[in-house]
């Protein structure tokens, strides 16, 4: 259960194409995320696969039976949203037992699924307080455990951490990741942070205008990238892309140096710049560096490494980790 097909998908708002056209395999199982920045269509398309949008045109398939006319609640997916919309004058138990006891499910099988899915959130001693009594992260498992007594086909996450402070949203990608494995049901993850699709996903769907750009797993994006738009939006901090003299001497339109790869030296090397900000992170640098007749270029190096604002250094981008690319983008 949780196979999910799309089908030459399409999605207008008027004369606004906002899905130009998508066509995906997602298997059973398999923990999916739509990634890609503001505007490119990520909701959207879970939307659709959730039944809150129709579709244009274009067919989408829920284990191998047509789903495109089915209303949502016929669909057998649960969503999580981005607010964790509970209801404040409910317990934690009622909240979670809400689907269930709409549905006509009888009080002893409803006890039972909440006290499941509590003991699998760590919730169990929450289940009387209500959600104002909770945190944040708390929150959020609440919602998540409203959805999991459903027992769906897939869950669709939209955008579900973007409220949480940052050390929460560590601990609340560990959570799901943990209760995708225990579940081993279908997920379909919204996010705008690649860092979130890195950590988390067993295939990434980079989307951009609408448009899939590229579908594959973290490290096959990672050392993969199908165009400079990938290149640019996986890894953290962002890979360099420089074109002109630079690029020239590679025979490309654009190259690539993931800031990891560079080889920065004190005493020598094929480019010459100066050191401008410096991030410490402890065991690691990041150093942004005006190179001379290029422009700005961030290196990853060990924390250690002892340089200051205005110190110059040279870099060297290894050929054997350089990305190309030509004049359309692709990569060479």
């Amino acid at each position: 259960m949780g196979a999910i097909t799309l089908e030459k998908v399409t999605k207008s708002f008027g004369d606004v194409s906002v899905i130009p056209g998508v066509d995906l395999e997602i298997a059973e199982g398999e923990f999916v995320v739509f990634v890609g920045p503001s505007g490119c269509g990520k909701s959207t398309l879970l939307r659709l696969i959730a039944g809150l949008e129709d579709v244009t045109s274009g067919t989408i398939k829920i284990d191998g039976v047509d789903a495109t006319g089915t209303s949502p609640a016929k669909r057998g997916l649960a969503m999580v949203f981005q607010s964790y919309a509970l209801y404040p004058h409910m317990s934690v138990y009622k909240n979670i037992a809400f689907p269930l006891k709409m549905a006509g499910v009888d009080e002893a099988t409803i006890k039972q699924k909440v006290e499941s899915a509590a003991a699998t959130l760590n919730l169990t001693n929450y289940l009387d307080r209500r959600p104002g009594q909770l945190s944040g992260g708390q929150r959020q498992r609440v919602a998540i455990g409203r959805a999991i007594v459903r027992e769906p086909a897939a869950f669709l996450f939209d955008e579900p951490l973007s409220n949480l402070d940052a050390a929460l949203r560590v601990n609340m990608r560990l959570e799901i990741s943990e209760l995708h494995n225990s579940l081993a049901t279908t997920m379909i993850y919204v996010t705008h942070d690649q860092v979130e699709a890195m950590t988390m996903a067993d295939k990434i769907v980079v989307l951009h205008d609408g448009y899939i750009e590229q579908v594959g797993s973290p490290l096959e994006l990672y050392r993969n990238p199908a165009n400079v738009f990938v290149a640019g939006f996986i890894g953290s901090p962002k890979m360099n892309l420089l074109e002109g003299a630079a690029a020239a001497k590679y025979d490309a339109h654009t190259i690539g140096i993931r800031p990891e790869h560079i080889e920065l030296s004190t005493e020598g090397g094929e480019w010459s710049g100066v050191v401008g900000v410096a991030e410490h992170l402890g065991s690691d640098t990041f150093l942004h560096v005006n190179v001379d007749n290029i422009g700005l270029v961030t290196a990853r190096v060990n924390g250690e490494f002892g340089v200051r604002h205005g110190d110059r250094v040279w870099v060297t981008p290894p050929a054997d980790r350089l990305y190309r690319f030509g004049a359309d983008g692709l990569a060479l």
